[in-house]
């Protein structure tokens, strides 16, 4: 299986420096190194992470038309955007279910769409099958774009020293293009740890010298950052309750039942829209809830959640220990009668029932905000 995965260009650093390889979405990724992920959680939130991300996908949009279609395709009303802003927004297909949640960056002259690894060829091929009349052109620049993403307090001051532009004068959900370690990129001011940090975007044949040179920088200006794999990206990731396609959302989930209503606007003409509009009316009957283990237990997805009387009321969608809340929780689709904070709930467990209790979300408030 391992000879049919796709590897980053970092890929031989992450073996020489302990990276413990898995298959992700189609790619061999470093799941954890030798610190281990709760280790590298922490890392995340005190200091600096830094993630090579680069499985994910881009997409540039160009043409006439492309505010026009792009905004018939995403969930957000793009025309409200500003030059080098970014927005999160969804795909969604004509039922309402969602085809990927992406970042669109509205950069000169053209539009930039970072989309999830798994749904890149899916994304492509909805997205050209939606050109009809209109003047655009769709390219996926995946294959010479590298991604990787710096998070945490110290990212921001950490970067600067490597970087020819004021960072602090690039507020957060916009982007600017600039050198790093003398490479240019384009620097997005976001992410999805719910820390401050970028994410950055270059040219493939580069990504070593950057990644290097972050690496180096910190250890020089006594800096503390390190390598981060997949198992601590998925965990900084739930704390804030940022969804996960294939977990939170996916083509049978909607905006509205994975609490993301917020990322649609009802006023913009969108593919999906008029589906939403009639489940808004008539009512969800599933609703996404965080939930805490009130007794011993780990949670994993795909475990049944029924009341407190033993009825099956849902299924967790994301389970696991969030390191700096200090508890295992996760997330699950539940009949919207039990979604009220406070109510009680059990999650079956090796076929036994373990108290759990529906939480507030988010579980970590991101600390920009």
């Amino acid at each position: 299986m391992a000879g049919e995965l796709k590897r980053t260009q970092l890929y031989q650093w992450h073996v020489d420096h302990g990276g413990r390889m898995v298959p992700f979405a189609g790619w061999e990724m470093p799941v954890q190194y030798p610190t281990g992920p709760i280790e590298e959680h922490h890392i995340t939130r005190r200091a600096a992470g830094l993630f090579d991300i680069d499985h994910m996908g881009q997409i540039v949009v160009t043409g006439v038309d492309a505010e026009a279609y792009l905004n018939r395709l995403v969930t957000w009303d793009i025309r409200s955007m500003a030059e080098n802003e970014a927005h999160y927004a969804l795909m969604c297909y004509d039922n309402g279910g969602i085809v990927d949640d992406v970042f669109i960056y509205r950069l000169p002259e053209r539009w930039f769409v970072v989309v999830n690894a798994s749904n890149l060829d899916k994304d492509v091929a909805w997205m050209q099958q939606h050109v009809d009349d209109f003047d655009v052109t769709v390219t996926d620049v995946s294959p010479e774009t590298y991604m990787m993403a710096l998070q945490g307090p110290q990212a921001i001051p950490l970067l600067q020293r490597l970087c020819n532009a004021d960072l602090n004068a690039v507020p957060r959900f916009t982007a600017i293009e600039a050198k790093v370690a003398g490479i240019d990129a384009m620097i997005g001011r976001t992410g999805y740890t719910g820390e401050d940090g970028v994410e950055l975007f270059l040219p493939a044949q580069h990504a070593l010298t950057v990644w290097q040179a972050i690496l180096d920088e910190g250890a020089n200006a006594q800096i503390e950052v390190a390598p981060i794999g997949l198992a601590a990206r998925d965990s900084l990731r739930f704390e804030p309750a940022f969804a996960l396609y294939g977990h939170e959302i996916n083509e049978d989930t909607t905006p509205l039942e994975a609490n993301l209503s917020w990322a649609c606007n009802f006023d913009s003409d969108f593919i999906g829209r008029d589906a939403l509009l009639a489940q808004k009316a008539a009512g969800i009957t599933k609703k996404l809830i965080g939930f805490e283990l009130t007794e011993r237990g780990v949670p994993r997805e795909g475990y049944v959640v029924t009341d407190a009387g033993g009825t099956e009321i849902g299924v967790v969608v994301t389970g696991l220990y969030a390191p700096t809340v200090d508890k295992y929780c996760g997330h699950a689709f539940v009949d919207p009668a039990h979604a009220k904070v406070g109510t009680p709930l059990h999650i079956i467990i090796r076929d036994r029932p373990k108290a759990a209790v529906v939480a507030r979300r988010p579980f970590y408030k991101p600390s920009y905000r």
